[in-house]
C-alpha cells in the first residue's frame, strides 16, 4: 500500500499546476543507415536450383560435369579456347608460373600499381620481382617503360622469365603493345585479368592474346562463385599442363605416381555451380557497373580538383570498381579526409592498390618509372560500385560534394 501511495504521490506531484510531466528518458539513438560495401557479392536467382541439381546429382569434388559446364561458359565469356577452373585468381596465377617454368632466381615483370597477389607466387617460388610504372592515360602497364627495361635488361643477358600485364580495376591493359614489345625478346605475357572479367579490349574480350589469363570469382567481382578463379589460354598444351598441376600432379597409373609434386586446386562442383548459375549475367552486370560510373562522373564533374578513372579509346572497361582521384589543393580535402567522412556515414571506400614496392613483403625494390603509380595511391579512392539504389548512389555523391573545400 505503501508503495501505491508513494507512487499516487510521484504522479501527483507530476500532474502540479495542472502540467502533465514525465520523468526524462534516454533519448533512442537514430537507427544506422545500411552499410554500403565497394562490391557486394550479388545473386541473379538461380543459385539455389543450380546447387540443388548439383547436391543431388551427388557431384561435390572438383570433378564432373559441372566443373565442365562452367569452364565451357568461361571460355564462351573470354574468348579463350580453353579454361582450368580452380580454386582461386591466385591459384591460377601460382599455376600459370609453374607452367611458364619460373624458377628461384627468375625476374618477373609486372606493375606496381596493383594487389600483391599478381606477384606473390611467383616471389614464392623463389622469383625476383621487378616492378614499373603505370601509364597516366589507363593506371596499366606503361609500355615505354616496359620496352626500355627490356632493352636493358637484354643488354644484360637477363631477359625476365614472364612479363604480368594488370587489367586494373577493370580496365584492361594496352594487350597488343605489350605483346609487341615482348615479343621482340621472346617473353611470354601472362594477364593477370582477375578483376576485369567482362571488359573488352580493341573489341575482344580482355586478355585475349596473352599466352595465358587469370580470372577470379571471388565474392566481390562481378561474377562470384564465392571463391574460385580460372586460367584461360588458346594453347591447350598449357591448360592440360595447368590442369595436370592443379590435381597433385597424378600420373597416368593404376597406383599414385607422381613426377612431380601438384596441388589441389580444382573448383568444388558445388562453387562451380554457383558460378555456372552467375555467368549469364556477366553483360548486364558490366551495364550496370558502367552505369554506377556513369552517374558519379555526371554528378561529380564540376567539382574542382576531382577526377575519375579515365578510359583509352582502345578500352571498355568493366568498371569493376569506379575510382576517383583528388588534388587535395583544389579540392580542400585529402582521400584520406574523405574516407573518414564516408566511414562516419556507414560507407566503405577504400585507398588506391599501394604500390607493391613501398610494401614492407618487397623491401629494397623500386619502381622503374617516373612515379605514377605513387601519385595515384597518394591521391586515389574506391567508391561503392556494386549493385545499389539510386538513392544509395546519390548518399555516396552528397557526401563527396559536402567534402569540397575548395
Amino acid at each position: 500500500m505503501a508503495a501505491i501511495q508513494n507512487g499516487a504521490g510521484d504522479m501527483a506531484g507530476a500532474v502540479a499546476g495542472g502540467i502533465l510531466r514525465f520523468p526524462d528518458r534516454p533519448r533512442m539513438a537514430p537507427m544506422p543507415r545500411p552499410r554500403l560495401h565497394l562490391s557486394p557479392p550479388s545473386l541473379v536467382g538461380g543459385e539455389l536450383a543450380t546447387l540443388s541439381r548439383t547436391l543431388t546429382s551427388g557431384w561435390i569434388a572438383p570433378a564432373g560435369p559441372v566443373p565442365e559446364a562452367f569452364e565451357t561458359a568461361l571460355c564462351d565469356a573470354t574468348g579463350f579456347a580453353h579454361a582450368a577452373a580452380v580454386a582461386s585468381g591466385t591459384a591460377a596465377l601460382h599455376l600459370a608460373y609453374r607452367v611458364l617454368g619460373v624458377e628461384r632466381g627468375d625476374e618477373v615483370w609486372t606493375q606496381s600499381l596493383t594487389f600483391v597477389a599478381t606477384i606473390a607466387p611467383a616471389v614464392q617460388m623463389g622469383a625476383r620481382p621487378r616492378f614499373l610504372d603505370v601509364a597516366p592515360e589507363s593506371w596499366t602497364l606503361d609500355p615505354e617503360v616496359l620496352e626500355t627495361q627490356l632493352r636493358l635488361a637484354a643488354r644484360r643477358g637477363k631477359l625476365p622469365r614472364a612479363v604480368v600485364p594488370v587489367d586494373l580495376y577493370g580496365q584492361p591493359a594496352d594487350l597488343d603493345v605489350i605483346l609487341a614489345i615482348c615479343g621482340r625478346w621472346g617473353v611470354p605475357v601472362l594477364c593477370d585479368s582477375a578483376e576485369a572479367l567482362g571488359a573488352h579490349y580493341r573489341g575482344r574480350p580482355v586478355g585475349k592474346g596473352a599466352a595465358m589469363a587469370a580470372f577470379s570469382f571471388n565474392g566481390n567481382k562481378i561474377i562470384t562463385a564465392g571463391g574460385g578463379g580460372a586460367l584461360c589460354s588458346d594453347d591447350p598444351a598449357l591448360i592440360a599442363r595447368a590442369r595436370h598441376l592443379a590435381t597433385q600432379a597424378k600420373e597416368a597409373a593404376p597406383h599414385y605416381q607422381h613426377e612431380t609434386t601438384g596441388y589441389s586446386y580444382g573448383l568444388s562442383s558445388v562453387l562451380a555451380s554457383v558460378g555456372l548459375a552467375q555467368i549469364g549475367a556477366l553483360r548486364a552486370r558490366v551495364a550496370a557497373r558502367r552505369l554506377v560510373f556513369a552517374r558519379y562522373a555526371e554528378a561529380l564533374s564540376d567539382l574542382p580538383g576531382l577526377t575519375l578513372m579515365p578510359e583509352p579509346g582502345w578500352a571498355q572497361a568493366s568498371r569493376w570498381l569506379t575510382v576517383l582521384q583528388l588534388d587535395p589543393a583544389r579540392f580542400g580535402a585529402t582521400p584520406e579526409e574523405l574516407r573518414r567522412e564516408l566511414e562516419a556515414a556507414n560507407i566503405e571506400s577504400r585507398p588506391v592498390w599501394k604500390p607493391l614496392h613501398m610494401q614492407p613483403a618487397f623491401r629494397g625494390a623500386r619502381c622503374h618509372g617516373p612515379g605514377q603509380a605513387l601519385r595515384l595511391f597518394e591521391r586515389g579512392l574506391c567508391l561503392p560500385s556494386g549493385a545499389m539504389s539510386s538513392a544509395d548512389q546519390d548518399r555516396v555523391i552528397e557526401i563527396i560534394r559536402a567534402g569540397f573545400r575548395g
